[in-house]
């Protein structure tokens, strides 16, 4: 396995060495290319992922046909889960955004590692509350703030989270449609197209090809309001 650090905010960041080996053991490990799909929403699927060395985004169809940005997941990440606990059919699909290296684990043995670990079944269920807390916050955007600060927030947190730097900024390596950003900020596609029109105007930011840059992250926060100046 190629050395991969892996963030405290993901399961397998928080998981301790000897769990976390437990778990990387009960997979087994598949390499997938940009574009690829590793859940298919409304599938009747059982088995989690664990994105080992990965970038994927999560996606739901909407009613009218469009798709919805739910979330990004990286490296360290684990999706799938739900259903591997509830037996629900998919809720979501999940699409790698770059070559990646993932883990497939079965139900059951996945079921069986929380059996036997409690300390991560633990952190398997603050994972899941993280989430949870996640879209409620993003509830709450959607009636507090107008949609071009939702979408600069959107921007500076995919970046702060996502991001590299780069000498022109923080750079985003995530295709995202700009119709996934609208559904992602609660907005309508034209509103997104003139934030984001705003935006490169202020020279706040680039769109470029599969992601955008942030030239000036700081200022991006403050539009956004998650600083005050």
């Amino acid at each position: 396995m190629e050395d991969v650090t892996w963030s405290a905010r993901t399961l397998l960041g928080r998981l301790a060495p000897q769990a976390r080996a437990d778990l990387l053991r009960r997979g087994v490990r598949r390499r997938y290319d940009s574009g690829d799909v590793l859940i298919h929403e409304g599938l009747p699927e059982t088995h989690v992922v664990l994105l080992e060395d990965a970038l994927a985004k999560v996606t739901a169809l909407l009613p009218e046909g469009r798709h919805a940005l739910i979330a990004i997941r990286v490296s360290g990440d684990i999706v799938g889960e739900m259903s591997a606990l509830n037996d629900l059919p998919r809720s979501a699909t999940v699409t790698v955004c770059r070559p990646s290296a993932i883990r497939l684990i079965g139900r059951d043995a996945f079921r069986d590692f929380l059996r036997r670990n409690a300390d991560a079944a633990i952190e398997v269920a603050g994972i899941v509350a993280d989430r949870l807390r996640a879209a409620n916050r993003q509830r709450v955007d959607f009636a507090s703030y107008p949609a071009k600060i939702r979408v600069a927030r959107a921007l500076a947190e995919i970046g702060a989270s996502h991001g590299r730097r780069t000498p022109d900024g923080i750079a985003v390596d995530i295709e995202m449609t700009q119709s996934e950003l609208a559904t992602l900020c609660g907005a309508a596609d034209v509103t997104v197209h003139k934030a984001l029109h705003d935006l490169r105007a202020a020279k706040l930011i680039d769109t470029v090809y599969r992601g955008f840059v942030i030239r000036d992250p700081e200022t991006l926060k403050s539009v956004a309001r998650l600083v005050t100046r």
